[in-house]
This record gives structure tokens, C-alpha cells and sequence, in this order.
């Protein structure tokens, strides 16, 4: 086993490359390298996910709380991954899901929280950018495309650096964004009810967070 050590936005991202090759997604679904080292499969690479900062932690949490007021628990997962791409194998792990009836009925019973490419797509994925260019591109670019052919509904990307959360609505398979800054109310088809302003959500665990959740 080979493995190489980058850096990104200052966090180090192990890749790890088994004789040389890229994984086939069967071998990533078998792959146990008896740590609690979370991964990720792009393009049959496997890419080791260092922890993320408190503040990505609060703001998907403070999300979390709020979609509570509208879903059920067994709806809403940090932990699932999803299938992306099969024929250059590729999964991501969001910061926050938001599961359909459907796709929560699919994972009932199963022994990993894997989102198959022959389940139904999720109604909303998040996303909470950690600093640098190279987390910027794989939330903004790469991801996006990602999820729009997926099928998912609803994507929605936090920045702390930029002090923005966009909103994107998958339409006629591509997706339309707003963005929303300061106290710009977020508007959502999946949660039309939910009053939250961007600074609120980028904000999450500081002094507003009561007032936003009370």
C-alpha cells in the first residue's frame, strides 16, 4: 500500500492507493483498515477526510436542529454517504442529508449507511466549506455537478469565509443558485416554513443561535 500525504486548506488529506491501482467501488465498500479513519472514493482514489473544524461542526448541527422542526429524526443523517458516480467510482459524505420516505424506507435493515446509485436520491445535501481553494472547488464545482446528476433536489453550501450560504434548486437537471448573505431570509422549496437569515446559520453556536432556535 502506497500512501501520500497533501494538504488542503492547511488540513492534511491522506490519499491512499492499494499496489498502485484505483478502487473499484466493491473494493472501497470492503475496504477496513481497522482505524476510525473516515474516507472518501473520487474517481477510485481513496481520500482519508481529516476532521472538521468546530465551527463547520456548529453550523451543521445548528442546521440540524432547525430541520427537526419539519422532518423526522430518522430523516436527517451526518453520518450517510452517497454514491455519485459508478464508472470512475466516486461517494461523498455531506455534512447533513436530509432523506426522502423513500430513501429513509431503502436504508432501513442496512449494515452501512451507503446511498446506492439504484436508491432514490435525497431531498437535500449540505455542505459547510472549510478555507482553501481546494475545498472551495470540490464544494462549488465538483460536487455541484456531482450532485445535480444524482437527481438531488436541493443543495445547499455554507461559507464562513465568504460570509454566504447559497442555495441551489435543481431544475430541468442543472442547478439554479441564490445566494444569501446577512439578514437575507433563506428560501427553500423543501423547507418553505423555516425562517432563518444567513448570518444565523453561519453564526450557529453564537449569540444569536437562541434567538434563531427558540
Amino acid at each position: 500500500m502506497k500512501q501520500v500525504v497533501l494538504r488542503v486548506g492547511g488540513k492534511p488529506v491522506e490519499r491512499v492507493q492499494q499496489r498502485g491501482k484505483r478502487l473499484t467501488l466493491e473494493e472501497y465498500l470492503k475496504y477496513d483498515d481497522r482505524t476510525d479513519n473516515q474516507y472518501e472514493l473520487v474517481a477510485g482514489e481513496l481520500v482519508a477526510m481529516p476532521p472538521e473544524s468546530p465551527k463547520n461542526v456548529q453550523i451543521s448541527l445548528f442546521l440540524l436542529v432547525n430541520f427537526l422542526k419539519f422532518v423526522p429524526f430518522n430523516r436527517l443523517s451526518n453520518k450517510v454517504e452517497i454514491i455519485v458516480a459508478g464508472s470512475r467510482a466516486t461517494t461523498r459524505i455531506p455534512d447533513l442529508v436530509v432523506l426522502t420516505d423513500e430513501l429513509a424506507a431503502a436504508l432501513e435493515g442496512a449494515t452501512r449507511s451507503t446511498i446506492t446509485l439504484d436508491m432514490p436520491p435525497p431531498a437535500l445535501v449540505l455542505e459547510v466549506v472549510s478555507p482553501g481553494k481546494a475545498n472551495a472547488d470540490r464544494d462549488y464545482r465538483y460536487k455541484r455537478s456531482e450532485y445535480a446528476a444524482r437527481g438531488i433536489a436541493e443543495y445547499w453550501i455554507a461559507d464562513p469565509q465568504r460570509n454566504v450560504v447559497t442555495v441551489l434548486i435543481l431544475v430541468d437537471g442543472f442547478y439554479e443558485e441564490t445566494r444569501f448573505a446577512g439578514n437575507t431570509a433563506i428560501a427553500s422549496t423543501i423547507f418553505p416554513e423555516l425562517q432563518l437569515t444567513a448570518e444565523q446559520i453561519l453564526n450557529a453556536g453564537e449569540s444569536n443561535v437562541g434567538d434563531a432556535i427558540s
